[in-house]
């Protein structure tokens, strides 16, 4: 990918806003409460998101529970987003595009391009190369910022998507993604790279998402926390690698495919049951040290290895107009591919 002279738009700073619970705060919703004391232009839904987004703490301690009680002389600081920079503009980024027609565009995307425009990343995404290649045909059902966009990978997650061109597509994409393939019209495999072998061939991690302390990440939560999400991933061992020299770290290229589709819910479910995805900066960091125990040159290789190493192999789904099903793949991409091969001469 080129380089980009375009400047990020300026932003003003974030200011928070303090806020003082009175008397009659005394057992009040967070989110009831504040929703009443932001104004009529600040309506409980929204809220609602800035608490789950970490932009809400209480007496300095961030807070995501919508439903926390208050209590009179708590110290509520809330913290406004920044505002939304101006329309994006087309880039003349390369695209790998798989298949085109006048309803939508299957590419394959390159781990490091971030899909849409956001906080750090106002330009050079996926969004920016699509209006350059596509024109004013892309759906705008997604607002401004996600024109055609109805699923996403993580940056540094390679493999294939499907991008709406139409609004009629956008509804029937959306609607598949939405479903997940419960009603068998879409199909999505990943491939990861993990550290170690699971015990069985195959395997179904049930097990609810919530945010992180850190606001950006993810992390296995009780059920009925707050901001519980119901998320499961299968998985199946497809090769085994070290296996019978103990000596080393061992490692394992699973499929995993996923019945709901949470944020970074494959990275986090495969750290939960053990075998994080080599790379993984974020669920596999307690796993580094096992690159120590590697020969020569595997070991230089996987700690060289610049991001996760995961890709979105297959992606099937039910064209909006046809109604034909169609299957795409993408090969492992050339980083992921030599580091497999690394592992295989073992």
């Amino acid at each position: 990918m080129s380089a980009h002279n375009e400047e990020a738009p300026e932003l003003i700073e974030a200011v928070p806003t303090v806020l003082v619970a009175d008397a009659d705060a005394a057992g009040q919703r967070l989110d009831q409460w504040l929703a009443a004391r932001l104004g009529p232009d600040m309506s409980r839904s929204r809220v609602q998101m800035l608490i789950r987004q970490g932009a809400v703490s209480v007496d300095g301690k961030l807070i995501d529970e919508t439903k926390r009680k208050m209590a009179p002389g708590e110290s509520v600081s809330v913290t406004m987003p920044e505002p939304e920079p101006a329309e994006p503009q087309g880039e003349n980024i390369a695209l790998d595009v798989l298949y085109e027609d006048d309803e939508l565009i299957v590419i394959n995307k390159p781990a490091g391009l971030v899909v849409h425009p956001g906080a750090g990343n106002w330009t050079g995404t996926l969004v920016n190369a699509l209006i350059h290649h596509c024109g004013d045909s892309l759906s705008g059902i997604g607002g401004v910022r996600r024109p055609g966009i109805v699923h996403r990978l993580d940056k540094e997650t390679s493999g294939v998507m499907v991008v709406a061109k139409t609004d009629r597509a956008h509804k029937s994409l959306s609607e598949a993604f939405a479903d997940h393939g419960l009603t068998g019209d879409l199909e999505r495999a990943y491939l990861a790279l993990v550290w170690g072998i699971p015990q069985r061939p195959t395997g179904r991690v049930d097990a609810p998402l919530g945010r992180a302390a850190d606001r950006v990440r993810r992390a296995v939560v009780p059920e009925g926390r707050d901001d519980a999400r119901h998320a499961v991933t299968h998985f199946a061992v497809q090769e085994r690698f070290g296996e019978s020299q103990q000596e080393f770290a061992t490692a394992s290229m699973v499929e995993c495919r996923l019945e709901t589709g949470r944020t970074h819910q494959i990275r986090v479910h495969m750290a939960h049951i053990g075998h994080p995805v080599i790379g993984d900066p974020d669920y596999g960091q307690a796993f580094r040290t096992k690159a120590n125990r590697l020969p020569e040159p595997l070991k230089s290789q996987v700690k060289a290895f610049p991001r996760q190493a995961l890709h979105a192999w297959l992606l099937a789904f039910r064209h909006p107009t046809t109604h034909l099903t169609m299957r795409f793949e993408a090969p492992l991409p050339r980083d992921m591919e030599e580091l497999v091969g690394g592992f295989r001469k073992l």
